[in-house]
């Protein structure tokens, strides 16, 4: 994407959040509590038509930013699911062959030969989340989330790096589309290897660390809204604790979410050992980390603060 220039107004749409906590308070009005430090990441993405990269642990609510970004601002939310293997193609578009053959077969049935230019139009395009995100038509911009880039391969992130820069795809069949209204990208990585700095170096860039227990206190009274306060408070100072052990997976802000709603949904009056260990599985990822817990000792680990 291109940036705008100082005193430019952004990508359409960037101009309806006026200021910093303007946003703030949008993402919290969609049950999003970011920090200042996110909050201002946002507004210049939004604001500056550059990609954000957002990295952080697993569970820490990277991909929440972008999808209450988009809520926020009421527009589409385009998601992109990196994995290894992922080809430009699969991210950018498809044809729509069954489509495409029925149409081959009532014109063959009709006596009507077609060729290609009667089968590789419009009509018969699947757009996938990049082409959909780059064609969006307005007025203000969808928000591309490019979710765990971390786990695509080189070549696709060079791909991507380049589409970023250009706010442009080219189908060989159609030609080349240029975002009238390029996207607010959003990527996230869970830092499972090293990106290109030529990506790095085209987007804002924000780290998302674990939330002290107050903030993750108030992010699962939102969340789970039907849980009582004291339930919200004691598990977010055991889910800290819980990362002061030595865990092959720590448990994040969705981990804290996940074991509130299931000792909520249990009818818990009472967090007790044997209340903690029939729901560790959803706050403990990984039969280790149990016994790690285990061993640290259940009772200490879930204790009032």
């Amino acid at each position: 994407m291109t940036a705008v220039p100082p005193g430019g107004t952004g990508p359409p749409g960037g101009s309806d959040v006026p200021d910093v906590d303007a946003l703030r308070a949008a993402l919290d009005g969609v049950g999003y509590l970011a920090d200042d430090a996110l909050a201002t990441a946002l507004f210049l993405a939004l604001r500056m038509g550059q990609p954000l990269l957002l990295e952080g642990e697993p569970g820490v609510g990277k991909t929440r930013a972008a999808t209450a970004l988009a809520e926020a601002l009421g527009t589409t939310l385009l998601r992109l699911q990196c994995y290894e293997g992922l080809t430009a193609g699969e991210a950018l578009y498809e044809w729509n062959y069954p489509r495409q053959l029925l149409s081959i077969r009532l014109a063959e049935s009709r006596g009507v030969e077609l060729g290609d230019a009667d089968l590789f139009t419009e009509d018969y395009l699947l757009a996938r989340p990049l082409l959909a995100a780059i064609t969006h038509p307005g007025p203000g911009p969808a928000v591309l989330l490019i979710d765990e880039i971390d786990r695509a391969d080189d070549e696709f992130e060079a791909f991507l790096f380049e589409m970023l820069a250009e706010s442009a795809v080219t189908i060989p069949e159609l030609g080349t589309r240029r975002a009238v209204v390029p996207p607010v990208a959003v990527l996230t990585s869970n830092r499972t290897r090293d990106l290109h700095d030529a990506l790095k170096r085209r987007c804002l860039y924000h780290w998302i660390g674990y939330p002290d227990p107050r903030r993750v206190e108030e992010i699962i009274r939102r969340r789970v809204p039907g849980a009582a306060d004291w339930l919200a408070a004691r598990v977010a100072d055991a889910v800290q604790r819980f990362r002061g052990l030595d865990l092959l997976k720590p448990p994040g802000v969705a981990e804290a979410i996940s074991w509130t709603t299931a000792l909520h949904v249990l009818g818990v009056t009472e967090l007790d050992v044997p209340a903690a260990e029939r729901t560790l599985g959803a706050v403990l990822k990984y039969a280790e980390d149990s016994d790690a817990a285990r061993a640290a000792g259940l009772a200490t680990l879930i204790s009032r603060a």
